[in-house]
C-alpha cells in the first residue's frame, strides 16, 4: 500500500485544485469525485462500453433501402 502524502492545495481560476503525485496517478482521462463526510474521494472513471455510448444516441427515423443478398461467385485460392 502506498503511504499517505501531504499535498498543497491551490487556486486554479475560481476552482480549488491539488496536484496528484506520480505514485497516486489515476489511469485514463476521467475521474469520479465524491465527498463522504470530511473525506474527498477521487476514483478513476470506468471505461464507457460501446453499448453505453450507443444508448446515448438518438434513434434513426428513416427507412433504409433493401439490400440484395447476392451470392458471391466461387473462387480458388
Amino acid at each position: 500500500m502506498i503511504p499517505e502524502r501531504h499535498v498543497k492545495l491551490f487556486k486554479n481560476g475560481r476552482n480549488q485544485a491539488v496536484r496528484i503525485p506520480r505514485e497516486f496517478e489515476l489511469p485514463g482521462e476521467d475521474a469520479i469525485m465524491r465527498k463522504e463526510g470530511e473525506r474527498l474521494i477521487i476514483e478513476s472513471a470506468p471505461p464507457k462500453s460501446l453499448l453505453a455510448l450507443l444508448a446515448t444516441l438518438a434513434p434513426l427515423d428513416e427507412d433504409f433501402p433493401p439490400i440484395s443478398d447476392v451470392v458471391p461467385k466461387p473462387f480458388e485460392l
